[in-house]
């Protein structure tokens, strides 16, 4: 029996191995999940999946299942939890770092608070934006002729969320109301209350008083639904 014993021991272990859950499949099921999951970001995506510990012995899975941390994003430094339901379930976490190379917008000159941004003024550069601030702006066109509400200095990047429109109605301009639907359509004559950029919803009193609100437009009009 003894001469048996270690080819017995070697079939076992050679086994165990071959039921063990493969660690390049396992970067696999994570990187085409992300892959998926940051479809649509305006960039190109490169998803780098962490190191696996090879000491980590899991039982082969037929369809392993990746899903997202809670709180996470396919977005810069994440985790992703990969698990198996069959036949016996177990669950791990994976490390993994989403890099988007795409353009972005930073100022070519310095921008003054309360002025509105014309075209000299940008520069379209290029970059990881999953290094970058939050609501990093993409496009001039998100840009041009807004006005920021901070001192911007030059090279850095724009946020959107540090920009305001210009107002296409200011308070105390005479505006028109304008309201129209299946046959007919009104207008009157009002001042505005307060600023409103394109879009925003403003209140008009009119010239009997009364107090209507509407959406400003460009060209000192406001439209009004009944």
């Amino acid at each position: 029996m003894k001469p048996l014993l270690p080819a017995l021991l070697l079939v076992l272990t050679s086994t165990a191995y071959a039921d063990a859950m493969d660690p390049a499949q396992l970067r696999q099921t994570v990187d085409q999940f992300l892959q998926v999951q940051s479809a649509g970001l305006p960039g190109k995506v490169t998803v780098t999946v962490g190191n696996i510990d090879t000491r980590m012995k899991l039982a082969a899975c037929p369809a392993p299942e990746a899903f997202m941390m809670p709180g996470s994003k396919p977005w810069g430094k994440t985790t992703v939890g990969v698990r198996c339901a069959a036949p016996s379930p177990w669950t791990v976490y994976i490390q993994a770092t989403v890099s988007v190379l795409g353009n972005y917008i930073a100022a070519a000159a310095p921008l003054a608070q309360g002025q509105a941004i014309v075209e000299s003024q940008l520069v379209t550069q290029q970059g990881d934006l999953t290094t970058l601030p939050a609501s990093i702006a993409t496009d001039k066109a998100q840009v041009l002729g807004r006005i920021s509400n901070v001192s911007v200095s030059a090279g850095t990047p724009v946020r959107l969320d540090s920009l305001r429109s210009k107002p296409v109605v200011q308070t105390g301009q005479l505006v028109r109301l304008v309201s129209s639907g299946a046959g007919f359509r009104v207008s009157a004559e009002g001042k505005a209350a307060a600023n409103a950029a394109e879009g925003q919803t403003v209140q008009v009193r009119t010239a009997g008083g009364q107090a209507v609100s509407g959406v400003a437009r460009a060209g000192g009009l406001v439209e009004v639904a009944f």
